[in-house]
C-alpha cells in the first residue's frame, strides 16, 4: 500500500510545470488601454495651399499644447487653423488671438502663435501677424518649416 502511494507521488513530480499566462496577458492589455487613454494627441490642421520653407537646422516641437495656428498664404491672405476663418486686417487677427489666448489660459497652457507661412510670402505679412500677436499679449511665436536630416 505504501509503495503505491510513493509511486503516485513520484509520478506527479515528473509532470512538467506550466505557467498560466492569462493574467500576464490581461495586465498587458490593461496597461495598453491605460496609456492610450492617458496620452493626448495634438493635431495641427494644415492648409494645403501653404507650403512652408525647408530648413536643415529645424527642430521638432517638444510640446504642442497652446498652439494658435495662423496660416499666411503666398498672396498675403491670413487664414486660421480650420481654414474657415479668413482675416481681413490686423485687428481681426488680434481679436482671434485674444479669443484663443483666453481658451488656452483657461486650459492652463501657455499660448504660442504657430505661424505657417508660405515659402514665397513677403515678410511684411509675417510682421503683421507678429504685431497682432503682440497686441493680444502673446509673446511667443513659432515658425513652421519642413526639416530634413543631413546624411
Amino acid at each position: 500500500m505504501a509503495s503505491s502511494k510513493l509511486r503516485s507521488a513520484s509520478a506527479a513530480k515528473e509532470d512538467e510545470l506550466q505557467v498560466d499566462m492569462s493574467p500576464m496577458i490581461d495586465m498587458v492589455f490593461l496597461l495598453l488601454i491605460f496609456f492610450i487613454v492617458a496620452s493626448t494627441v495634438v493635431v495641427v490642421k494644415q492648409d494645403p495651399s501653404v507650403s512652408p520653407p525647408v530648413a536643415d537646422s529645424s527642430r521638432k516641437a517638444k510640446d504642442g499644447h497652446g498652439r494658435i495656428v495662423i496660416n499666411v498664404r503666398v498672396d498675403g491672405t491670413f487664414v486660421a487653423e480650420d481654414t474657415n476663418i479668413i482675416f481681413d486686417d490686423m485687428k481681426a487677427i488680434e481679436d482671434y488671438v485674444k479669443e484663443k489666448k483666453l481658451i488656452e489660459d483657461n486650459k492652463g497652457h501657455k499660448p504660442i502663435i504657430h505661424l505657417r507661412g508660405d515659402q514665397g510670402v513677403s515678410f511684411k505679412y509675417v510682421r503683421t501677424v507678429i504685431r497682432a500677436a503682440a497686441r493680444a499679449r502673446v509673446d511667443n511665436v513659432v515658425f513652421s518649416v519642413y526639416g530634413f536630416k543631413n546624411s
